[in-house]
């Protein structure tokens, strides 16, 4: 999906109506939260969007960083946190492209159901910008569509969405072999995810650096 693309999509469906904007943190997440094996820290939401898991995350204590490579998105996510009087910082990047700034050094990353929008050419640089992105021993969460997802007709790698968007849906060992070049994998595993309206096939990666 291009910037374009994206930028329409904030700029004419209502929030409500997008179906990655979810207004609480996912369960994985929360659960490695829960278990204290992320403690309070300088943290990266990769595809933040509007914000809305930074908005949370800050909240509970954590110093946020959002990147996300829509300039609507980035600005909505200022503007909701200028709206609750929080501190975050937000940045329009495309993380699949060799990053030619300097970015703050985060101690945890996460991408939830954002890899599934990085199609297989791109998640190589991807990758490697996240890692230049974390701190030495910093875990990193990836959260994407599962090959054995039924949603959107079920079939192929490339699907189309209701939206026109087309996402990538991978293999367990897919995302082990692109991973596992720059990271230690913690935990991989396929998981049900919330959706709207229905639960989602995903695959869990739970990395260090």
């Amino acid at each position: 999906m291009d910037a374009t693309q994206l930028n329409h999509i904030y700029k004419t469906i209502p929030t409500n109506k997008i179906p990655w904007i979810k207004n609480h943190l996912p369960n994985c997440l929360l659960d490695l939260l829960n278990k204290q094996e992320i403690k309070t820290c300088k943290i990266a939401d990769l595809g933040c969007g509007i914000g809305t898991y930074s908005l949370c995350l800050a909240k509970l204590g954590f110093e946020v960083f959002g990147i996300d490579y829509s300039d609507v998105a980035i600005e909505k996510a200022k503007q909701l946190f200028e709206l609750n009087q929080l501190n975050g910082e937000f940045i329009t990047l495309d993380l699949t492209q060799k990053v030619k700034r300097i970015l703050p050094v985060c101690n945890f990353a996460f991408d939830y159901e954002v890899l599934h929008h990085i199609f297989p050419e791109d998640r190589v640089q991807y990758f490697k910008n996240v890692f230049d992105l974390l701190s030495d021993n910093a875990m990193y969460l990836s959260v994407c569509f599962s090959e054995e997802n039924d949603c959107f007709g079920g079939k192929g790698k490339f699907r189309k969405t209701p939206l026109g968007t087309t996402l990538y849906f991978s293999s367990e060992d897919e995302i082990k072999q692109l991973c596992s070049s720059l990271f230690e994998i913690l935990e991989l595993k396929t998981i049900d995810i919330a959706g709207k309206p229905n639960s989602h096939r995903a695959i869990y990666c739970l990395m260090k650096k």
